[in-house]
C-alpha cells in the first residue's frame, strides 16, 4: 500500500496549459500517474498532447472521472481553483502554488475543514510521491525507489537528498508527502503520520521539519501518544542565526520557541532519532531497518 496516491489516481490539473503546468503534468503522466483532465477557463475543448482541457473542475469530473486535483495557477487565483477543485467532488487536493496571501489561504483551510469532503495537501509544496505507483506534483521521481519508509517534510530539496541516500543504501519509500512551508497547510505533519502510522506497507516514518512555528513539536506529542512505529527527523536550522526566518513564511522564530534545538528536544523526549544532517537522518533509517531486520 501507500497513502493518498497510488495506481488508481485520476489527476486533473488546474493551469495544464501554462508552461510549468504542462511541464510537471507531462511529467507526472510519463513517470505512470493517470493524467486524466486540464482544467483551463476559456480554454476548454483544446488537448495537451491528447489530453482533454476543460473549463471548470464541474465538466472535468463529470466527464473523466478525476479524484486528484493539482493546482498550478497563479497565487491571486489558486483559492478559487482550489475551492472550485472541493465543489466539484475531487478528493485529494495538491496546491504547488507558492505565494498565496494568507487570508487566502486561511479562506480555503476554513472551508475545506467545515465540509470534511476532500484532503488539501500545500499549498507551496513539491506534491506526493509514491514510488513505482504514481508522482502527483514536482518531486523529482528518480532519487527515489519503492519500499517501506515514509517520509513527510515542509521541504521539498531536502526530502531528495534523504531519498537518495536511502535509495544509496538500498532502502525505499512508501509514500512521499511535501506538507509545504506555508503559515496555513492543508495537512500537517500530524495528519500524513496519523496515515503512516496505519500503512501496512510503511514500517518506518521520517519528520524533516525546519525552524519557526510549533508543528514539529505538536508533531512529537502526537508520536509519544499515537504511533507505534519508529519515527527519525531532521530539522533544518541548527546553524541558522537568531531570529533567521529562512525561505519558507512560516519559518519564523520567535525567542527561544520554534528553533531547531528546542524541536529535536521534544521529538528526542518522545523517542524519536534526530539526525543533525540529512544524511545523518537517514544513516539513522538504515540503521534502525537494519537492526530490526
Amino acid at each position: 500500500m501507500s497513502i493518498l496516491v497510488d495506481a488508481g489516481t485520476r489527476l486533473c490539473v488546474a493551469g495544464m496549459t501554462g508552461r510549468e503546468g504542462r511541464f510537471h503534468s507531462l511529467r507526472n503522466r510519463d513517470y505512470g500517474t493517470h493524467l486524466v483532465a486540464g482544467v483551463t477557463p476559456g480554454k476548454g475543448g483544446q488537448e495537451v498532447e491528447g489530453i482533454p482541457v476543460f473549463n471548470t473542475f464541474h465538466e472535468a469530473v463529470a466527464a473523466t472521472g478525476a479524484n486528484t486535483a493539482m493546482i498550478f495557477v497563479p497565487p491571486r487565483f489558486a483559492a478559487d481553483s482550489i475551492l472550485e477543485a472541493e465543489d466539484a467532488g475531487v478528493q485529494l487536493i495538491v496546491a504547488i502554488t507558492e505565494g498565496i496571501p494568507a487570508h487566502d489561504e486561511l479562506r480555503v483551510f476554513n472551508v475545506i475543514a467545515n465540509h470534511g469532503r476532500c484532503r488539501l495537501v500545500g499549498p507551496n509544496c513539491p506534491g506526493i510521491l509514491s514510488p513505482g505507483k504514481a508522482n502527483v506534483g514536482i518531486i523529482p521521481a528518480g532519487f527515489f525507489k519503492r519500499g517501506n519508509v515514509g517520509v513527510v517534510s515542509r521541504s521539498g530539496t531536502l526530502t531528495y537528498q534523504i531519498g537518495n541516500v536511502l535509495a544509496q543504501s538500498g532502502l525505499g519509500n512508501s509514500t512521499i508527502v511535501g506538507i509545504g512551508g506555508d503559515p496555513v497547510p492543508g495537512t500537517d505533519f500530524i495528519d500524513a503520520i496519523a496515515m503512516f502510522e496505519h500503512d501496512p506497507e510503511t514500517e518506518l516514518i521520517v519528520i524533516c521539519g525546519e525552524i519557526g512555528g510549533d508543528a514539529e513539536e505538536r508533531a512529537a506529542d502526537f508520536v509519544g501518544r499515537e504511533v507505534s512505529k519508529p519515527v527519525v527527523a531532521y530539522i533544518a536550522g541548527f546553524t541558522a542565526p537568531a531570529g533567521k526566518t529562512m525561505g519558507h513564511a512560516g519559518a519564523i522564530v520567535s525567542g527561544s520557541e520554534g528553533t531547531a534545538a528546542a524541536k529535536a528536544s521534544a521529538l528526542e523526549a518522545q523517542g524519536v532519532r534526530v539526525g543533525r544532517t540529512p544524511t545523518e537522518a537517514a544513516g539513522l533509517t538504515v540503521s534502525i531497518l537494519g537492526a530490526a531486520g
